[in-house]
């Protein structure tokens, strides 16, 4: 098995399916988490939002948004917003899972889709909504090299991790934090099948079952 069709095979594994079809009706959004293979390595795809937006302005995200009344799902919605964030075309993108999803500050259920995308797509960006695009090496989020976490604010999952990247293709510094270091690195974890070298709440051999416990509760107080 190459690198791809054995990260696939691990994450599929994790898939939430309709396991979660019992949680009350939340608003809904969905991140598209784009991996891909470099030089036989697993990568992800990060974008910078616009500092002109509404909210989370000048954040590094992953490409999504929240639901919309056309999209048939989680994974739609996931693609419909990466194509409209960095010119990614739906048919471009070989869906791989759904994770568990998590309730985000604004209170909005985040589900994390997880594809894999081709080396040699070039992003354009929607200047309107994302100021940079660039790409990380997966296992950057497992190590603790440029990872600092504090105690995370009352509501959030235990500790808030933060990583500070340098881009080497264009020597920019970005600051990745909250919920997209989160997801970024709950999908190292499971693909790289590598526990991380800082504590993180989650149990790496059985993460999924924690942030089920984590969305029950929250869910429990609506």
């Amino acid at each position: 098995m190459d690198v791809k069709e054995d990260t696939i095979a691990i994450l599929e594994q994790f898939d939430i399916g309709n396991k979660l079809s019992s949680l009350p009706v939340l608003p809904k959004a969905s991140v598209l988490i784009p991996l891909m293979v470099k030089n036989g390595e697993l990568h992800t795809m990060m974008t910078l939002r616009s500092k002109e937006l509404r909210t989370s302005a000048g954040e590094v995200c992953f490409p999504g948004g929240k639901r919309d009344p056309s999209d048939r799902d989680d994974v739609d919605t996931a693609l419909r917003e990466a194509e409209e964030e960095i010119g990614l075309p739906p048919e471009d993108v070989q869906v791989v899972c759904r994770l568990v999803p998590i309730i985000n500050k604004s209170g909005l259920l985040v589900t994390p889709v997880v594809g894999f995308i081709d080396e040699s797509f070039r992003p354009c960006p929607n200047p309107a909504e994302v100021s940079a695009v660039f790409t990380v090496p997966l296992d950057f989020f497992t190590s603790d090299k440029d990872h600092y976490a504090t105690h995370g604010v009352a509501g959030t999952m235990g500790m808030l991790h933060s990583f500070h990247f340098v881009d080497p293709d264009s020597g920019s510094q970005y600051h990745i934090w909250g919920l997209t270091a989160m997801f970024a690195i709950l999908v190292a974890a499971l693909a790289l099948k590598k526990k991380p070298d800082f504590h993180v709440a989650f149990d790496p051999e059985d993460p999924i079952s924690f942030f089920q416990q984590v969305l029950h509760r929250r869910t429990s107080k609506l």
